[in-house]
């Protein structure tokens, strides 16, 4: 795949830290149980690298949906668990698609 659009987020991370946890709230099921395996293991303070995973998402969401300007969209409303960041053995991220945001892009 090349690349269809640019997309970037800004994260407060007080704000999501606050949030992340606390039920009913979008986050609950927006992160893959890797995802969250890797910010109780990997980072001191957990909201900090689950704040990155959602930028990261929002941004991957933002490039696509930038490459389809006037038409409508095609993803499902809750993507985020779709859109899964992951990183190899330094630590450099990548995303990984899976179910519908993968058929779709």
């Amino acid at each position: 795949m090349g690349i269809v659009g640019i997309g970037i987020d800004l994260v407060s991370i007080p704000e999501f830290a606050e949030q992340v946890d606390r039920p009913g709230t979008v986050f609950a099921e927006t992160f893959t149980p890797g995802e969250r395996r890797d910010a109780a293991d990997k980072s001191s303070s957990a909201a900090r690298h689950l704040a990155a995973r959602w930028a990261a998402k929002e941004a991957v969401i933002k490039a696509w949906s930038g490459s389809r300007f006037s038409k409508r969209p095609v993803l499902p409303e809750a993507i985020h668990r779709d859109i899964e960041v992951v990183t190899d053995m330094w630590g450099r991220p990548r995303v990984r698609l899976s179910g519908a945001v993968a058929e779709h892009l």
